[in-house]
């Protein structure tokens, strides 16, 4: 293809970049060949001009579609090459937070340095069985791929794990292991797997340190094959090591650490068992403080040494052997720390008593004496002598620094040999996978030995890469029946021969170090002289001879020569080595005892962890191994590298590279640079170079078909796909070089995917654009019609409107002419009526003043005669009194003078005895007639008394008045003395009076003045009144709104309170089930591993009768059971005991168990209903005592403002008649001020006002009675139980309350005592009138304090009844729990007497049950007698006693004749034996009524119950005899023959049969479980004969649907309660079963038929995919598809429905189906990227709304199976609304509820165009969702539990069918069974 046709304009092209490697560019102009130079601009709208090479003329890097960007596997972008691979990986690493990725066969790990949700069990369950290309990158997909290929090619298998230091290789090499110890599992109970994840804690903490790198790098390589039996289970593991960085131990650079081992011990120094060991910080050793960086972020190394412990025990090295090393590790920090002085420049010493030298003496058991002299000094042999040599103080300082190093390699190595046997089995080992985790290419300013060695491995392993890489080409091609065509790739053999070849690097360094004085620079020269001009990849650096550059494939090196000679002889003292293997320490002997049980486990020679061997005295017998130990570490090396890559080439291989994405350990950050110089280094560039020359791209003809369709027309579609492909390509692309046509796929060259790409979308656009063109013009020609009827009609309207507005013209002129008349006739009229009622007004005025003239004139005259009279009386009265008063006194005088006369006479009399005699005669008598006289006069005296007290207080009145009068009167007489003064007199008072007069009258006019102004302001207070009524009566309508609306939510909120309540009992109630029935999982587990080694058992004790089970026999049929009891019946006798024990022990257990759980699942369901019953009863109260109290306080409120209404009328009524009085009495002068009328009307008035203050004072109370109630509903807001919505008035129950209150309280104010008379009209005229009223009486106004005092009786009141409906309340309350326990006690004696009946005879039964009867009804009489005494009953009571005797009477005569009925039966019964009644004939009559009267029992001989179990269970199958059965026939079966056992009262039989129904269910289970119509054939019988035994067993819970027949048919002799438990922990067991045969069905379905499958065809294309294909999503013969999901679950349904299952069961089965359906397509949804896109959306919703459909033929839709789906919803919504703005974001938050926010993001992240019209979701928009989210609680997991089983529950169902009428068919072979 030319160039000119892909640099286009708005090409897009990759320009190389000094900052960030490749940089994106496009074409401003089209390239034409010969331009030299290209018009670029960049992504930030910079133009520049791309020079071209002259000499080259390459055109820089063609971009990739975006479509293809983020793919999962680098090969399947169109162009292959360094910017595209580069780019991708940035791409989805951090936008996608992506870390892994495919290149072709190599995983490329990415270290995102965070701990990433994506490696726990539910991803290893989820990648576990998957094809390696199904699911998104993962190390678990590779570890996966060598599992399945070692169990399908039956060869072993390598992971290989490179990258450099911090890139993440002993994690990825960690997580691979856990998944192979997961998915396995173990051959044994050791738990291998265990200890195979236990050996990485181990090998961290002794080989691991922190590098500036890597804060847990590696410092060895190692090879763990993990071992596998011929099942596939690990059986054991082994390790290998190599080269351990020993120099390490020693010697740390800045920011760096020593093994943590080391910190570790520091860390816990302060522990009791570590004092010994006399250790401290770590900066107080030399060998732990040079990399000033003691302390890692987030590690606790007192925690990671409690690992590392652990670890150590679980692999069996107990703590003696964990002390001994720690021992060893703490001396060699003690001697890292021992000062050497110098003593010359050739000698040195060690101070005596050195504090640390003498602690690594102790720890390590050897003497002070010979370690302080070996270490200064070294023992020189010779051919004739030995010599001591001094040693200077750094020769002493390297001397001690070896040792050290030695130490330490030799206690690794024993702690992996160690490690090695822990892990080994006697288990004949069938294959292992091998994990190799290897240090990467390394290159640093200054590199070593160290990094030679690893570049060589590197070299190697590269090697052996490349030859992987290009064979598999090769076998892709050679398999498609491509013509194969040398493909050039780099080869480093040469590089590898430069270093391993005769005269190599290796052997001169070799040669070296065997010369007498050789030295690092003539090793260099010897370099220099061999390959300097030999080899192009040898360098000499120019301004040094010390060192030499080497070509790897990766990149140019320089090594410095300084210490490669004494790293590879790795020497130390003999004499040193001598001293440790003479300590009294055993650990340490054994580390050097013999050298070659020293070796690394694997066999290898020692330099595979770096050691040196040491020949401690020259001994002939060990020449051998003293020759081994002269080998140097290179040597060493060189050899276990060979046996590495010949165990690799002997494996498969599956390489996984990691990457460092930056140096400063920054969570997802990546540096180009850095990535791109790795990727070259890791052979990843490699790959895509190799996989670019051939065909990188590869589609099947069916893939191309699909997605290239759209290029096709109608007839280029041939019935054959793959000759179609070949026409159309022939017409698209015209260089045949660029394709070639495969027996299964098309390939290409690179980039022709892209530009196939490109006319794909240039035909997509132009047909958008035709479409855009077609739709806007129909949208052009709708809105210009509707444009065009819009004018119409506003024409159409505008002229109707003229027209209107004309009529209404007109019509409006008329009317205002007529108008005119009128007005003008009114106005005339008018004046006229103004000018009659003037002339009017003048005559009545003229006549009403000549009227008050004549009036006043009149009344003048009446006056004057009025006081003429008075004044002549009074004057006549004068006279006639002082005629009387001389007369009186006359007479006076004239009887004083006659009684003077008198008196003289007497006296004289009186003087003479004779008078005296006369005078004492009858003296007695006239005495006693005195003394009664006396009494007489006494009673007359006090009657008198009385009458003149109350006559004195009558008369001090009069006489107060006659005083006064007389004192008038004298003044009168003292006026008639002087008559001549008294005209004048009479004159000044008539002048007086008439200034009074004028005075009074101006005082009248000063009155009327303020009572107008009065009346003003008692209007303004009215109306401020209405104003404030009226506020009052809006804040009484917001008050009632709020009370109506908090009444409404505090219902609302109990409602949910309630519900909440209530889910979390049902929550709470399904987990205890999901416990329960996971408890009877495990025990199933447990049973079925009892079963198998009793079977064993019985095997091994009869060898004669052993068998292979059913399931691996070929010659057995499907359903035949082959009578195993027979088989087996001798055998199993001999266990027979300990199988009982066993099931009995077991079956009690559960049954306690069972009976707890239903006891607290019964109390949770009794507790759920009170609850429910009490909100229902409280809403209820709540609702009718709301109404009551709303209802009463509206009519109190009425009542009140009726009252304040009344007042109001009555005090302007009396205003009114005070005005009518003081009008009327104006010209009396009565009003004068300071007159009493006057001082009456102050008082009326303040009256007056303190009623207004009264009356406001009382709205004030209405409005505090308002606020308290509205406080008292926000209070009820936080209640749960119903309480008295509002205080005072509300607390009455009803409104006819509220009325009696009110006027109780009206009386109350109205009584003698408090009442206020009403003030009439009259009596206050009359009082103005009288000289002196009574103003106390008039001024009598106690409003205010009645109100109270009022208010306060209303309040006691309302108290009163409140407490005493309390305390009845509370007396009912105790009435109804004292009676809620006797019947509580009752019913309990009842089932006492009912338990104890049962265990009678059926003979004994009746005559207890009469008995009890009768002790009944006679406790009932003493009751009724004693509560119910005959004196103390009226008449009706008396008959109502009268009634109960005769009851109690006729109970007792019915008694009485069944106890007679009984007698006569039990006579009959004991006269006649069984045998003889037998034998006698039976009467006629009684014949025909016996068949008839079936009882529905089946009776069995006990030795046939084999035969029973066998032929109804063992044998019987569902498909053949059982489909025409009546469904659950062997549970009616079944039952009918427990029934018959039950009746004989045969406890043996019913026990035997029940064990052997549960155990042949059992056993035919566990032979057949994997068939679904068996396993649902016996769920239903099961569920139904627990439903029969629930029906019969007499319990009245579930006898309410039962006949009367069938309640005759109910059990009568065993309470089988228990073994309901038993039979319904079965029928769990066999539900469960059954989902699980369900999901092995189900599960191969989904994800094809869910995802896969295009329901919808054309609806998405198929982007092009990698080397590793995934499974096509077109409908190939043999997938599955949606239809294949419907018709198996059509299938589960109707067999079920078939075997009778019940409903409620068929629907649980039913959401748990779904579930697993929606948990896995969400699990892979969320695993796989080229799922998420908008048309995989579209297929998962159609594919969902086909299951709803399937729910709603089968009604099923309210079963909770939809629901279940809901996630997989909300995530096929997810991926097709728009994902852009806040708005968006919001939408999406509010829609996913049923996803966490791992899953929402995840998704998100995984959204993945599949054309180029759709955009990706952008990384502000995810930021944006995870920031509304954040506020979420809940669980982290990503994906669904596919292994989660709801909970199952047997709802109880009766069924109608009556035992008598079934019939058993002959083919069940039940002839034996005899109906009764």
């Amino acid at each position: 293809m030319a160039a000119s046709e892909l640099y286009t304009k708005r090409a897009r092209v990759w320009i190389p970049d000094a900052e960030e490697v490749w940089k994106s560019a496009e074409l401003t102009k089209d390239y034409k060949d010969g331009d030299t130079a290209l018009q670029l601009i960049l992504e930030d709208v910079t133009s520049i001009e791309h020079k071209l090479d002259p000499k080259t003329k390459n055109l820089p890097h063609l971009r990739n579609p975006d479509i293809l960007v983020g793919e999962n596997d680098l090969t399947a972008l169109s162009y292959l090459h360094e910017p595209a691979v580069l780019h991708n990986l940035k791409v989805r690493f951090m936008d996608s937070k992506l870390i892994y990725t495919y290149c072709g066969i190599v995983l490329v790990a990415i270290n995102p340095y965070e701990t990433l949700p994506i490696y726990g069990t539910d991803i290893i369950s989820a990648y576990s069985g998957q094809n390696m290309g199904d699911m998104d990158p993962h190390i678990f997909a590779v570890a996966e791929e060598a599992y399945k290929q070692m169990a399908r090619d039956e060869r072993n298998q390598s992971i290989i794990v490179s990258g450099e230091s911090g890139a993440g290789k002993t994690v990825s090499a960690k997580y691979a292991m856990r998944y192979f110890a997961t998915v396995s599992g173990s051959a044994s109970e050791t738990n291998v797997e265990e200890k195979v994840l236990a050996s990485n804690p181990i090998m961290e903490a002794i080989g691991n340190a922190k590098t500036t790198r890597n804060d847990n790098s590696s410092r060895f390589g190692k090879y763990i094959e993990i071992g596998f039996d011929n099942r596939y289970r690990i059986i054991g593991a082994h390790m290998r090591t190599y080269l351990l960085e020993k120099s390490r131990v020693v010697f740390q650079a800045d920011e760096e650490r020593n093994y943590h081992i080391f910190y570790q011990l520091c860390a816990s120094a302060d522990l009791p068992e570590f004092k010994i060991l006399r250790l401290s910080s770590a900066n107080d050793f030399l060998y732990t403080r040079q990399g000033r960086s003691p302390v890692i972020d987030g590690v606790d190394d007192t925690k990671e040494l409690c690992i590392t412990r652990k670890a150590f025990t679980l692999l069996g090295i107990n703590d003696s052997y964990q002390m001994g090393l720690f021992q060893v590790l703490a001396a060699i920090l003690h001697l890292g720390n021992v000062d050497i002085k110098e003593r010359d420049s050739d000698s040195c010493i060690i101070p005596p008593n050195n504090r640390h030298l003498t602690a690594f003496c102790e720890l390590v058991g050897v003497t002070y004496q010979d370690m302080s002299q070996w270490l200064c000094h070294r023992k020189l042999k010779t051919a004739t002598e030995t010599y001591v040599k001094t040693l200077s103080r750094l020769q002493a300082t390297n001397s001690r620094d070896a040792l050290s190093k030695h130490i330490y390699a030799k206690l690794f190595n024993w702690i992996v040999e160690h490690v090695n046997k822990a892990l080994i089995t006697n288990i004949k080992q069938h294959s292992f996978i091998g994990v190799l985790d290897i240090y990467g290419f390394e290159t640093f300013e200054i590199n070593s030995f160290e990094q030679f060695c690893i570049n060589y491995a590197n070299e190697k392993l590269q090697q052996q890469f490349n030859m992987h890489v290009f064979k598999l080409e090769q076998e892709e091609y050679m398999k498609e029946q491509i013509p194969w065509t040398l493909i050039d790739f780099y080869d480093n053999q040469p590089c590898i021969n430069l270093i391993e070849a005769k005269m190599g690097i290796l052997d001169l360094l070799d040669e070296e170090c065997k010369m007498p004085k050789g030295s690092d620079d003539s090793w260099a020269q010897k370099l220099y002289n061999t390959h300097l001009k030999t080899c192009n990849l040898f360098e000499k650096p120019r301004m040094s001879n010390r060192a030499f550059i080497i070509q790897h494939f990766a990149d140019k090196v320089e090594y410095q020569c300084d210490g490669f000679l004494e790293k590879n002889k790795d020497t130390v003292n003999e004499e040193q080595i001598n001293v440790l293997k003479a300590s009294k320490f055993d650990l340490l002997v054994e580390l050097f005892h013999d050298e070659e049980k020293a070796i690394s486990p694997t066999g290898q020679v020692p330099g595979t962890g770096g050691r040196t061997r040491l020949s401690i005295k020259p001994d002939k017998s060990r020449d051998k191994s003293s020759k081994e130990h002269k080998k140097t570490v290179g040597c060493q090396f060189r050899n276990s590298l060979q046996m590495l890559m010949e165990t690799l080439n002997a494996t498969t291989p599956h390489y996984v590279r990691c990457i460092k994405p930056n140096d400063f350990k920054m969570a997802f950050s990546f540096d180009p640079k850095r990535a791109v110089q790795q990727l070259r280094a890791c052979g990843v560039l490699e790959t895509i170079r190799i996989s670019a020359a051939g065909f990188p791209s590869r589609w099947t003809y069916q893939e191309f078909f699909s997605r290239y369709r759209v290029l096709m027309v109608q007839k280029d579609v041939l019935p054959d796909k793959k000759l179609t492909c070949k026409n159309v390509l022939e017409k698209l692309v015209q260089d045949q070089d660029k394709y070639q046509f495969g027996k299964t796929k098309i390939f290409f060259r690179a980039g022709q995917v892209a530009y196939l790409e490109k006319l794909r979308a240039d035909k997509l656009r132009v047909a958008c654009i035709r479409i855009q063109k077609t739709i806007r013009c129909w949208l052009a020609r709708k809105k210009y019609l509707r444009q065009r009827s819009a004018a119409i009609t506003i024409q159409r309207f505008t002229r109707g409107y003229q027209a209107r507005c004309l009529a209404k013209f007109m019509r409006r002129t008329q009317a205002a002419t007529m108008i005119q008349k009128y007005q003008r006739m009114c106005v005339e009229r008018k004046r006229y009526r103004k000018k009659q009622a003037a002339a009017l007004a003048l005559q009545k005025i003229l006549r009403a003043y000549q009227a008050r003239q004549k009036y006043q004139t009149l009344l003048r005259e009446s006056k004057s005669v009025i006081i003429q009279r008075h004044v002549r009386g009074w004057l006549a009265r004068c006279w006639y009194k002082r005629c009387l008063v001389s007369i009186v006194y006359l007479q006076c005088c004239i009887r004083r003078m006659r009684a003077r006369r008198e008196l003289k006479k007497l006296k004289i009399e009186a003087r003479s005895v004779e008078h005296f005699k006369k005078l004492n005669r009858g003296m007695e008598n006239k005495i006693m007639q005195l003394q009664r006289k006396i009494d007489e006069q006494h009673k007359d005296n006090r009657l008198m008394s009385d009458k003149l007290n109350s006559l004195e207080t009558s008369y001090t009145t009069e006489s107060e008045r006659m005083r006064a009068e007389l004192t008038r009167l004298r003044g009168a007489e003292e006026d008639a003395k002087n008559k001549g003064n008294q005209v004048s007199s009479l004159q000044e008072e008539l002048e007086r009076l008439r200034k009074e007069l004028s005075t009074t009258q101006q005082e009248k006019k000063n009155i009327e003045d303020w009572t107008q102004a009065y009346k003003d302001k008692m209007e303004k207070m009215v109306s401020e009144l209405k104003e404030q009524n009226g506020l009052l009566k809006t804040e009484k309508n917001d008050l009632n709104r709020l009370i109506q609306e908090q009444s409404q939510q505090m219902n609302e909120k109990m409602v949910r309170a309630i519900a909440q309540e209530t889910q979390q009992l049902e929550t709470d109630l399904n987990e205890e089930r999901s416990r329960y029935q996971n408890l009877l999982t495990e025990h199933l587990r447990l049973e079925e591993k009892y079963d198998d080694l009793k079977e064993e058992m019985v095997r091994n004790t009869l060898p004669g009768h052993r068998r292979r089970d059913s399931t691996h026999s070929s010659n057995e049929s499907e359903y035949t059971y082959n009578s195993e009891y027979t088989d087996l019946e001798e055998g199993s006798r001999a266990v027979e005991d300990v199988t009982r024990g066993i099931d009995t022990s077991l079956t009690l257990k559960l049954q306690k168990r069972l009976t707890e759980l239903e006891q607290e699942k019964q109390s949770l369901r009794n507790e759920l209903e009170n609850k429910d019953e009490q909100f229902q009863r409280a809403r209820a109260r709540d609702n009718v005592e709301f109404k009551k109290a709303r209802g009463a306080e509206l009519e109190y409120e009425s009542l009140k403002r009726q009252e304040l209404e009344s007042e109001n009328k009555k005090l302007k009524h009396d205003l009114a008649a005070m005005r009518k009085s003081l009008l009327g009495d104006a010209a009396t002068g009565a009003g004068a001020p300071g007159s009493p009328a006057y001082k009456v009307l102050l008082d009326q008035l303040n009256s007056s006002c303190e009623e207004l203050e009264v009356r406001k004072e009382e709205v004030l109370i209405l409005r505090s009675q308002l606020v308290s109630q509205k406080e008292a509903m926000h209070h009820k807001e936080t209640m749960t139980e119903p309480s008295v919505y509002a205080d005072d008035v509300s607390k009455l129950k009803d409104t006819d309350e509220i009325k009696q209150a009110y006027v109780g309280l009206k009386d109350t104010n109205r009584s003698p005592r408090f009442m206020r008379q009403p003030l009439d009209v009259g009596d206050l005229l009359s009082r103005l009138r009288s000289a002196a009223p009574d103003f106390h009486k008039l001024n009598e106004d106690g409003e205010l304090w009645l109100v109270n005092q009022g208010l306060k009786e209303t309040v006691r009141l309302l108290e009163h009844q409140l407490q005493t409906q309390r305390r009845t309340h509370d007396s009912e309350v105790e009435t109804l729990r004292g009676e809620l326990q006797n019947v509580k006690e009752e019913n309990n004696r009842q089932q006492q007497l009912l338990a104890q009946n049962l265990q009678l005879p059926p003979e004994a039964r009746i005559e207890a049950s009469l008995q009890h009867e009768i002790t009944r009804l006679t406790n009932e009489n003493l009751v009724l007698h004693s509560s119910f005494p005959l004196t103390a009953f009226s008449q009706p009571a008396s008959n109502f006693l009268q009634d109960l005797m005769e009851q109690l009477e006729k109970q007792d005569r019915t008694i009485r004749k069944l106890k007679k009925k009984w007698i006569t039966t039990g006579q009959t019964e004991g006269q006649t034996s069984p045998g003889q009644m037998v034998d006698e004939p039976i009467h006629p009559v009684n014949i025909p009524r016996r068949e008839k009267d079936f009882q529905g029992m089946l009776e069995y001989k006990k030795e046939d119950e084999l035969k029973l179990v066998k032929n109804l269970i063992l044998e019987l199958k569902p498909r053949g005899v059982a489909v025409n059965l009546i469904p659950g026939l062997p549970a009616y079966i079944l039952f009918m023959c427990l029934r018959h056992a039950d009746y004989v009262n045969d406890d043996q039989k019913v026990r035997t049969l029940l064990t052997s129904t549960i155990n042949s269910i059992k056993k035919i289970l566990k032979k057949r479980g994997d068939d679904v119509e068996t396993v649902s054939f016996w769920l239903a019988n099961t569920c139904r004969f627990l439903h029969c035994l629930k029906q019969y067993s007499g319990d009245e819970a579930f006898m309410k649907h039962n006949t009367s027949r069938q309640n005759e048919h109910c059990l009568s002799n065993f309470d089988l309660a228990e073994y309901r438990q038993v039979i319904s922990d079965l029928a769990i067991q066999i539900y469960q079963q059954l989902i699980k045969c369900m999901e092995n069905i189900l599960w191969p379905m989904i994800v094809s038929g869910m995802l896969e499958h295009e329901t919808i065809q054309g609806v998405s294309g198929v982007k092009p995919t990698g080397l590793r294909k995934r499974t096509s999503s077109i409908a190939d013969e043999g997938t599955y598809t949606l239809d294949s999901i419907i018709r198996q679950l059509n299938a589960f349904h109707s067999t079920m429905c078939q075997h009778g299952t019940d409903p409620e069961l068929i629907k649980q089965v039913v959401k748990q189906q779904f579930y697993i359906i929606g948990a896995v397509t969400l699990n892979n949804l969320l695993l796989r990227k080229d799922m998420c896109s908008w048309s995989k959306g579209m297929q998962i919703r159609y594919n969902v709304s086909q299951l709803e459909e399937w729910l709603r033929d089968k009604g099923l839709m309210v079963c909770g199976a939809k629901e279940t789906l809901e996630p997989l919803i909300q995530a096929a919504q997810l991926l097709q609304v728009k994902k852009k703005t806040d708005e968006d974001a919001e939408a999406i938050c509010s829609m996913c509820q049923g996803l966490t926010t791992a899953q929402i993001v995840k998704v998100l992240n995984l959204y993945t165009p599949v054309n180029e019209f759709e955009e990706r979701v952008s990384v502000a928009f995810i930021r944006t969702i995870q920031t509304r989210l954040r506020d979420r609680c809940e669980s982290p997991q990503l994906l669904m539990d596919t292994k989660m089983i709801y909970p199952v529950t047997f709802p109880f169902s009766p069924s109608s069918l009556a035992l008598e009428t079934i019939q058993i068919p002959s083919s069940l072979n039940l002839a034996f069974l005899t109906r009764v």
